[in-house]
């Protein structure tokens, strides 16, 4: 057999998937999972979304669409970013297959060989496979639990190198639901206006933003960073549509034509029904997105009211997306049923195994003392898979007398 690509050695299955995967295999062989694993929000799109999906069925041509996607889609996500303070055209927006593509296609548009990439750890797993399959170097800025997982300015000064191309941000984020402040922001923001570098913002979780917080973007707070700012959005996680597989990005001109001429050699466009969904999720009525955030506030309190009962366990409060990420190092070294738990993977492995209860360890999103809990699930789950969390850790401190 003639030999695979060289960058193929650096691309890896995504570990969220893999424990998706291991617990539809389990289900098939008749265990009982419960699974805080996946992304997925757990709710669907209101009718005004289906009903443009119909009708786009009804008329539909056949023939190619802009790979920039439909005007509809487009003035619908133009007038979506203008209500929340973000002032982009028509000709600095290009549509993706998913959030995922667009940030695939925006490395390959920006990155050389041996260019670095500045990424917040814990970060969202697909990022560094992502740079390291375009040439790219990934450079990790570790905000533990201690820092409430928030990047520090100073830790960008120290990180930035002449060979820094792209810096990456999630907010709200994925895994561990912090959401920054203005004030976290504006910071920031004002050590990036000192470098030259590209901003990739991803925030497509920009509406799960619980407690009466604010979304806050770079933009609002420091608009000199306009010209280096890509900004990637997604119908997935605030409107209950992944599998619909629509994402945005918008970004100057000529970045976006840069995308385009990627479309044009890859998926040519999205498809027609998906982009008519889309067009409608972003310009339609937001209320059953709204109600959504109303849902998953009420399964964040539900986490953290677990967590904060079990002893030795630290979270620093999620603000938005769907996500907690508690600290479970103070247990490893402990046993459980006589398996040693030296690790995230040991102690997700064994809540599986002996719990049927699934969570992502934390070394997939670069922080091996946590693991990652997905609380989307519907709440009667959610319930049963919290009680199953607590009684693991109760049967650890028992088992190795552990102070509570």
């Amino acid at each position: 057999m003639p030999q695979f690509a060289d960058k193929m050695a650096n691309a890896k299955p995504s570990a969220v998937v893999k424990v998706s995967e291991k617990v539809q295999e389990l289900k098939k062989q008749g265990r009982n999972i419960i699974s805080f694993s996946i992304g997925v929000p757990n709710f669907l799109p209101a009718n005004h979304v289906y009903e443009a999906a119909h009708k786009a069925i009804d008329g539909d041509s056949g023939a190619y669409l802009p790979g920039r996607g439909s005007e509809e889609l487009v003035d619908a996500f133009v007038k979506r970013m203008h209500e929340k303070g973000l002032d982009y055209k028509a000709n600095e927006v290009a549509a993706a297959v998913g959030g995922k593509q667009a940030l695939f296609n925006i490395l390959m548009a920006v990155l050389n060989e041996g260019d670095e990439v500045l990424i917040p750890a814990p970060y969202w797993t697909s990022y560094p496979d992502m740079v390291t399959i375009h040439g790219g170097t990934p450079v990790f800025l570790n905000c533990p639990s201690t820092q409430d997982y928030k990047l520090k300015p100073e830790q960008i000064a120290k990180a930035i190198t002449p060979k820094t191309k792209v810096f990456m941000f999630n907010n709200p984020s994925n895994p561990t639901g912090m959401v920054y402040t203005k004030d976290e922001i504006k910071a920031i923001g004002d050590e990036l206006e000192k470098h030259d570098i590209w901003i990739i913002s991803d925030d497509i979780y920009d509406r799960m933003i619980f407690d009466g917080e604010t979304f806050h973007h770079f933009l609002h707070t420091n608009p000199a960073l306009r010209d280096r700012m890509i900004c990637v959005q997604s119908i997935s996680k605030n409107y209950g549509m992944p599998g619909w597989r629509v994402g945005m990005v918008a970004a100057e001109e000529p970045l976006i034509k840069k995308l385009l001429t990627l479309n044009s050699t890859s998926i040519t466009n999205i498809n027609n029904v998906s982009m008519a969904a889309a067009a409608a999720a972003f310009g339609g009525d937001q209320t059953f997105s709204d109600e959504a955030v109303k849902t998953f506030t009420a399964k964040r309190d539900m986490v953290m009211k677990a967590l904060a009962n079990i002893p030795n366990l630290e979270c620093p409060m999620p603000k938005g997306a769907f996500y907690a990420f508690p600290d479970v190092s103070a247990y490893y070294g402990k046993s459980h049923d006589g398996v040693v738990i030296n690790d995230d993977i040991a102690l997700c492995t064994q809540l599986l195994e002996k719990k049927g209860l699934a969570l992502v360890p934390g070394s997939a999103f670069g922080e091996a003392r946590g693991a990652r809990i997905s609380y989307a699930c519907p709440t009667d789950q959610l319930e049963k898979g919290l009680a199953l969390f607590t009684e693991f850790f109760a049967e650890m401190r028992e088992q190795n007398k552990m102070a509570s």
